[in-house]
């Protein structure tokens, strides 16, 4: 992954020297004040993302390590009710909720040809 150069705060910060011909302050201003607000957005939805992506990760291992206990026969199973049927329906449900419409736009064009 990149190392990213520049926090919010350093593009904040940064001055540029004057000079004859040069380039308007204020729409430089404007413009690095859209940046900002660019870069906090992206830095925010980063952390999301990485917070997301840390717990369902964290959720596999520990739903792994459940099978490989159930599998080893070490653990009981309950009575249950539940069928191949309603673990397929939990999955896509789980699949729709973690892809979101990338499933349907995938389905939208393979349905078109």
């Amino acid at each position: 992954m990149d190392k990213i150069n520049f926090t919010p705060k350093d593009i904040v910060n940064k001055n540029f020297k004057p000079k004859m011909r040069g380039y308007d302050p204020a729409d430089v201003d404007e413009f690095l004040d859209d940046v900002i607000k660019d870069y906090e957005t992206y830095s925010k939805e980063t952390q999301r993302l990485q917070m997301e992506n840390d717990r369902l990760v964290s959720k596999v291992d520990e739903l792994t390590k459940q099978l490989a206990v159930g599998k080893s026969g070490q653990v009981s199973h309950p009575t249950s009710n539940v069928t191949n049927m309603d673990i397929l329906k939990r999955l896509s449900n789980l699949e729709r909720h973690v892809f979101g419409a990338q499933l349907n736009d995938d389905a939208d064009q393979d349905s078109r040809f």
